[in-house]
């Protein structure tokens, strides 16, 4: 269980990457870990796309930089690995799955010794004809949006701290 709690309390969005290829069996650990995650009435909704492609990584940085309205820019920080995280949405906890998922993977990835970062817009890359094009050709052809995409490697610097948790949020009511 302390494991668990540190790679929870230790965990850090990366946004610096080395270049070196990150091997597939951490990789499939990863994409595992989101695969487990809980859903909602065990629908399974969540769906992984592990790229480790460049040319495709670097074309879903470009198509993520749009819709900032950046472009030239890479919103992946350099990471050579993307896991795009979708949600079917014919069921009623895709999204909520689909976040279940990132958050597995992004534990399991520091628990490997790697970094990661969440990073958003995947709801509107995939709302794109591109986007729509792009899922077809990887044979996903129903109802999806996109939860976010997981960049991961290996971090080109330390680990930022954790910031001071903020007071208050936590309320408990025992029994009398």
């Amino acid at each position: 269980m302390e494991d668990a709690l540190h790679a929870i309390r230790e965990r850090r969005s990366i946004r610096q990457y080395l270049p070196t290829p990150v091997p597939k069996e951490l990789r499939n650990s990863i994409a595992e870990a989101g695969l487990y995650a809980a859903s909602g009435m065990g629908r399974q909704s969540t769906y992984i796309i592990e790229i480790a492609d460049r040319a495709l990584r670097d074309r879903l940085s470009a198509m993520n930089a749009a819709v900032m309205g950046q472009s030239g820019i890479d919103p992946f920080y350099g990471a050579p690995v993307v896991f795009v995280v979708l949600g079917d949405t014919s069921s009623p906890t895709y999204l909520y799955d689909g976040s279940l998922a990132m958050g597995n993977m992004m534990l399991a990835a520091h628990a490997l010794g790697l970094g990661s970062c969440w990073v958003h817009r995947a709801k509107e890359e995939f709302a794109t004809e591109e986007g729509k094009v792009l899922l077809r050709s990887l044979g996903l052809t129903g109802t999806y949006e996109g939860i976010g995409h997981l960049i991961v490697g290996y971090p080109a610097g330390a680990s930022p701290e954790a910031a001071e948790r903020r007071p208050g949020r936590r309320i408990c009511v025992e029994e009398k």
